[in-house]
């Protein structure tokens, strides 16, 4: 399961991206929305509300509706970057409030699930770290081959260094959103970037695997786990088996 993405995302190389499975629903959906009177920011907002909608179904029991809408929230928010693809609009405030919105939405799940399961406070903090750390391997190799390539260049590793702002974007709004995005978020980039190494020749196996840890493919097994009734092993699967796969994958970025 997974998508060949080439041109736009990735420029003109094509790459397995498991998590990108969305995307072709993705863009039909941006292309529709392509010369609508609908801000890129709006899409954002509207899957971080779904994602809170989602926590609360959650804690009302109703499991598999809250992991359906998660996938569909998945597909939601890879349309944000396609409509600003289509309409030649990247934005440092889109990319650096996209972070924002699905770390909100992460954070307000995983207590979900922790308070209808009964977790400690030690082991959702552990959960939401862990997911944090897979988010930022993916990003990371993601961002490492679109800079092989012609894709597009909003998102960066090392964003220690505050952005220009683009002429339709507010350099204030910009600065803000660095500075929110510096103190809360880049020390996740830097702890992968020191560990990791200079990876493979093209980048395709740290991509690909790195890729089972992004939020596309997970709420399918999420959803897979609803259907199953196997909730409950959510902290073996985020703990255990998605933390080998990072492990994998750094070890094979220095080999």
């Amino acid at each position: 399961m997974g998508v060949s993405v080439a041109v736009s995302k990735y420029g003109d190389r094509s790459v397995i991206d498991l998590s990108d499975w969305g995307r072709p629903i993705a863009r039909v959906v941006a292309r529709f929305l392509k010369d609508k009177p609908v801000p890129v920011i709006q899409v954002t907002n509207l899957h971080l509300l779904l994602t809170i909608y989602c926590s609360w179904l959650i804690l009302q029991g109703a499991i598999l509706v809250a992991c359906i809408l998660l996938v569909v929230k998945g597909v939601i928010d890879a349309v944000d970057g396609e409509l600003a693809r289509l309409r030649e609009r990247p934005s440092h405030t889109g990319r650096y409030w996209d972070t924002f919105a699905d770390s909100i939405g992460l954070v307000a799940v995983m207590c979900s699930f922790g308070l209808l399961y009964d977790w400690s406070s030690l082991l959702i903090f552990a959960m939401i770290l862990a997911i944090l750390l897979q988010y930022s391997l993916f990003n990371h190799y993601s961002i490492l081959m679109r800079s092989l390539t012609s894709g597009d260049s909003t998102s960066r590793n090392d964003e220690r260094t505050k952005p220009t702002a683009y002429p339709w974007e507010r350099q204030a709004t910009v600065n803000i959103c660095h500075s929110i995005y510096v103190m809360f978020f880049s020390w996740q980039d830097r702890i992968i970037a020191a560990l990791s190494g200079d990876g493979s020749k093209n980048l395709t196996f740290e991509l690909t695997v790195s890729s089972t840890l992004g939020f596309g493919l997970q709420s399918l097994i999420f959803l897979g786990l609803a259907v199953t009734a196997n909730l409950t092993y959510l902290p073996e699967l985020i703990l255990g088996v998605n933390m080998g796969l990072l492990v994998l994958v750094l070890l094979r970025s220095r080999i």
